[in-house]
């Protein structure tokens, strides 16, 4: 486990750009730290590490995903999720609270909406059993970023969509003045009129949604 931490870090520190890593922070609002590596070339160094034959043992990735998230440059939260996103067929059902970790520490948009429609989600349709105890525990919560995830993750179900579900949350939040909730609403219905137009205008018409929320619902319908 140590030798992979520290290999994933020579690499990340190989490849830091000064200028880059100054650009990246000040547009996550300095918010984070930086090695200043852009998106698709952290990718193509990082495939090494998460090749099937390469990959930690199943019993220490929740060692490993916490001591990566807790460092201060961002690539290493950007490579945990990738990482985690490995183990999702088989990591155990109560590891939904190490996601519920991950949301509530280094919260920002970017980890966030990973974590919810490609962590979150996909774990909740491994175990169904969680999905409604957990989301609305979440979207009852006083943690905007859990909300914003109770609300984001059904993002790829498609025809799986809970519209019901989806539909109770957003109006639990409809009135918020928080503006990463009044998106992650516009969001999720822009998502979901991809699959079902009518049931999303019928729905943003009947209800009283922010100007942010009803513009980014209907970018695709009108």
């Amino acid at each position: 486990m140590k030798n992979y931490v520290i290999h994933l870090e020579s690499t990340f520190q190989r490849y830091a750009d000064n200028e880059n890593a100054f650009q990246m922070k000040r547009y996550m609002k300095n918010r984070f730290e930086f090695f200043g590596i852009p998106s698709p070339l952290r990718k193509e160094i990082t495939k090494p590490f998460l090749r099937k034959e390469n990959l930690p043992p199943i019993s220490s990735i929740k060692d490993i995903s916490s001591q990566l998230w807790l460092k201060p440059q961002r690539e290493f939260q950007y490579f945990t999720m990738e990482l985690l996103k490995k183990f999702l067929k088989q990591i155990e059902p109560n590891f939904i609270f190490h996601f519920e970790y991950l949301i509530t520490t280094k919260s920002w948009w970017d980890t966030v909406d990973f974590t919810a429609a490609n962590l979150v989600g996909t774990h909740l349709l491994n175990h169904p059993k969680l999905l409604i105890p957990t989301t609305r525990e979440w979207v009852e919560s006083n943690n905007m970023w859990l909300q914003r995830t109770a609300i984001l993750f059904q993002l790829k179900y498609k025809e799986k969509t809970d519209t019901k579900l989806l539909f109770e949350y957003i109006k639990m939040h409809s009135n918020s003045k928080e503006f990463f909730i009044q998106k992650a609403i516009g969001w999720a219905l822009r998502e979901y009129s991809k699959t079902n137009p009518k049931t999303v205008v019928d729905f943003v018409y009947a209800h009283d949604l922010s100007n942010l929320s009803r513009r980014e619902a209907l970018k695709r319908i009108t």
